[in-house]
């Protein structure tokens, strides 16, 4: 494993811009980067570890004030354990609700989706109208149909 990685190979791991990645440090969710002797910034591999939790968190909607608080508390060391546990045990209720929200919204979409599929199957006419994109008869529609909703 290295000691230190470059932001290009930061970036490109995550997924992310090097603008991003200033950002990220600018905004306090990255401690001070070091710098090399040559003066480019370079990564340890706990900024890296950090940075993969606050890369999971900003994707689960974690507010970026939020996140900042969380890393201050990772530099601040383990005597802070207590509060990143009440964190994590925040945002992990808040996403599980979230994650409820859209199963729900999920269900109503697939009644649609089950709904259109049936007055189709019932009115094969109306199927030769309005194709589905790449159906180029009413039983290529009624297989697209059928497979779209195997597949969901």
């Amino acid at each position: 494993m290295k000691d230190y990685y470059t932001p290009g190979e930061v970036a490109e791991r995550f997924g992310l811009t090097l603008d991003t990645l200033r950002y990220y440090e600018k905004a306090g969710l990255l401690r001070r980067v070091e710098r090399a002797p040559s003066g480019h910034r370079r990564y340890r591999t706990d900024d890296v570890d950090l940075l993969y939790l606050v890369r999971c968190l900003r994707d689960t909607d974690m507010p970026i004030a939020r996140l900042r608080d969380f890393a201050e508390m990772v530099r601040d060391g383990d005597h802070t354990i207590p509060d990143r546990l009440g964190v994590l045990q925040s945002h992990q209720h808040h996403l599980n609700t979230r994650i409820a929200e859209l199963r729900e919204r999920q269900d109503t979409i697939q009644h649609k989706i089950d709904y259109y599929l049936g007055v189709l199957a019932d009115n094969p006419g109306l199927a030769e109208r309005s194709a589905p994109a790449g159906a180029t008869s009413a039983s290529d529609a009624a297989a697209v149909a059928a497979t779209a909703k195997e597949s969901f």
